[in-house]
């Protein structure tokens, strides 16, 4: 089928980046370990431009007639997105990473409200958390626009290419990888109302 190229290009490419994404999230762990926090820092921009442009170029799959792919469907099997082995990598890289960031924090006896309050005098540090939720932002917004994606060309209420409903894909959607780092945003706004210590 003529989109035939155009499916396996994106798709092909996507595991290029997503490869590239969970080789610097190791690396970037590793270097956290090591104490290379500006290393780090460089690395984990590349994983979340990575994440941009395997996200940005989910566009394309738009691009494709919804009855027109029916016909590449057929013979995709039984694989998924969220089968993808770059995805599959990405999630324990970003696991490790912040293991180590945790380990980070704890050898300067902070806790992540206190890099938070005081983040001028951890700056690596602060930026290291900044990165680690933009990259699992990143994460999720690939998650969002895959099944959005998977939904405007199959429908959201038919059974996937794994065999299981297109809503499931939603349901994953609100998945982060670093939930602590989303949480201690709400404890830094009732921090902020209450006036305790915020200074």
């Amino acid at each position: 089928h003529r989109d035939e190229l155009l499916f396996q290009t994106v798709h092909q490419s996507s595991e290029l980046w997503l490869k590239l994404a969970w080789s610097d999230a190791e690396a970037a762990a590793r270097l956290v370990g090591e104490g290379e926090l500006g290393g780090a820092l460089r690395c984990l921009r590349r994983a979340a431009l990575s994440l941009v442009y395997t996200t940005t170029q989910l566009d394309m799959l738009e691009q494709m007639s919804p009855w027109e792919y029916q016909e590449i469907r057929k013979v995709l099997g039984h694989g998924s997105g969220f089968d993808s082995p770059g995805v599959k990598e990405l999630r324990p890289a970003m696991a490790r990473l912040g293991t180590a960031f945790h380990g980070a924090l704890g050898r300067e006896d902070l806790s992540l409200r206190e890099l938070y309050v005081h983040g001028r005098e951890h700056e690596q540090l602060y930026q290291l958390a900044e990165a680690l939720i933009e990259l699992d932002e990143w994460m999720q917004t690939w998650r969002i626009r895959h099944y959005r994606v998977v939904a405007r060309v199959i429908g959201e209420h038919v059974i996937g290419t794994q065999g299981t409903p297109v809503e499931v894909l939603g349901r994953l959607v609100h998945r982060v990888e670093y939930q602590e780092l989303w949480d201690v945003r709400n404890e830094l706004t009732t921090l902020s109302i209450e006036g305790d210590g915020a200074t």
